[in-house]
């Protein structure tokens, strides 16, 4: 009987830990990875929240202005660039950074794994430059997660039914977590490095209130 009750305690034990850890996907913007020792910083963000008893999936952007200097990179190559291979060529700012986080994340002691658009199928209707999500393989997430490790997903990116890589247009790293949320039944989190919300935007207009 004893035996019994103590076994019971045990699967109880097991099923409450389980209900505790929630998936959290977390998104943060170019500005806020913007630099390696920002991505330090993120990096003790995502741990702090797995710390707390949730499963970490982090979606990210590129590093600072790098879209728009790859944009500017292809049009010093072509007045105008090939919509396909500037989808491929945009596409690498968001495995550059995930790939790094990762790294970041490893460095402090716990384990994580970058997974890109290939990786995850993350199938879009193959619109360049503003493709819509059509479905999400969360297995290999799911897999990563139930290993302990936090998992970071590239943003702003999917690929077609013909393997080609397409992306969301602007905010599509955002575009990228809220799916990713749907799919996992999990809490989402946009971070940002702002100061506040302004009443337009402070970069074109001086005179723009917080």
């Amino acid at each position: 009987m004893q035996k019994q009750l103590e076994q019971t305690l045990l699967l109880l034990f097991f099923i409450k830990e389980e209900w505790l850890m929630a998936i959290v996907v977390q998104k943060y913007g170019g500005s806020s990875v913007a630099t390696t020792e920002k991505i330090k910083k993120v990096a003790e963000c995502v741990i702090d929240k797995k710390n707390k008893g949730n499963q970490v999936v982090v979606v990210i952007s590129a590093m600072g202005d790098t879209t728009d200097d790859l944009i500017e990179l292809a049009n010093k190559i072509s007045k105008t660039p090939d919509k396909r291979e500037l989808d491929a060529l945009l596409a690498t700012g968001e495995m550059i950074s995930s790939s790094l986080l990762a790294m970041a994340i490893k460095d402090l002691g716990y384990d994580a794994i970058s997974f890109n658009a290939f990786q995850i199928q993350l199938r879009t209707n193959g619109v360049y430059g503003k493709s819509l999500i059509e479905d999400i393989n969360i297995a290999p997430i799911k897999n990563a997660l139930e290993l302990g490790k936090i998992v970071v997903v590239a943003g702003f990116q999917g690929v077609t039914d013909y393997g080609d890589i397409t992306t969301l247009g602007r905010g599509g790293s955002d575009t990228t977590a809220v799916a990713l949320a749907v799919k996992l039944d999990a809490e989402c989190e946009i971070y940002t490095d702002v100061d506040g919300i302004y009443s337009v935007d402070p970069r074109l207009y001086k005179n723009a209130k917080r």
